[in-house]
């Protein structure tokens, strides 16, 4: 099996504001929207937006044992593990262990994220 498709169509528009989930446990401050998934093998590419003032501290710095790549495509984000502001267009290409977050957002931001579990180490 391989990633599911779709025709285009613009996951920004607000008309589309309706297929955005919210993040457990982020007290609605995160939403995620599923862009394409592999049932099987768990791949993924999904859009995260942190709402303004959006701070994951509580769930901590995050580590994956998989390839993720990330791109910044609205707004800002601050990763604490970096002491850095991702600007938009900045990309990063993850190695599985590498230590990133908790991030803050001091406004709306969206990040791009296609993830690799098929391919955890």
């Amino acid at each position: 099996m391989s990633k599911s498709t779709v025709t285009y169509w613009n996951a920004l528009n607000k008309n589309n504001n309706d297929k955005w989930e919210v993040i457990e446990g982020s007290d609605g401050q995160l939403e995620q929207l599923t862009l394409a998934i592999d049932e099987q093998n768990g791949d993924y590419t999904r859009l995260t937006r942190f709402k303004a003032g959006a701070n994951t501290k509580a769930f901590g710095a995050k580590i994956h044992d998989f390839l993720e790549e990330i791109m910044i495509i609205k707004g800002r984000l601050y990763d604490e593990a970096f002491d850095k502001w991702l600007e938009l267009g900045d990309y990063a290409s993850r190695p599985p262990g590498e230590v990133h977050g908790p991030f803050v957002a001091e406004k709306e931001c969206i990040v791009l994220e296609i993830s690799y579990p098929s391919q955890s180490r």
